[in-house]
C-alpha cells in the first residue's frame, strides 16, 4: 500500500490495518517456522506496511496534540 493511500484514511481505519497486518505477519512468521511459506519477500513486505501505518499515525498524532 502506498503512503500517499494511508495518508487518507482516519486514524480508526490506520489501526484496524495495523492489527490486521500485524496478525498477517504473525501468521507467515508461523509459516515460515513450519516452512510453508513460498514467497519470503511477503514478510519484508508487511513489515515496511506496518513501518509505514505506524509513521502516519505518529504524523497524525503530533501535527494535532491534545491541548
Amino acid at each position: 500500500m502506498k503512503a500517499k493511500e494511508l495518508k487518507i484514511k482516519s486514524e480508526g481505519e490506520l489501526k484496524k490495518w495495523l492489527f490486521s497486518d500485524r496478525e498477517k505477519l504473525r501468521v507467515l512468521r508461523f509459516d515460515l517456522a513450519a516452512g510453508k511459506v513460498k514467497n519470503i519477500k511477503e514478510i519484508r513486505n508487511k513489515r515496511k506496511d506496518i513501518a509505514k501505518i505506524l509513521t502516519i499515525l505518529n504524523q497524525k498524532k503530533y501535527k494535532n496534540p491534545p491541548g
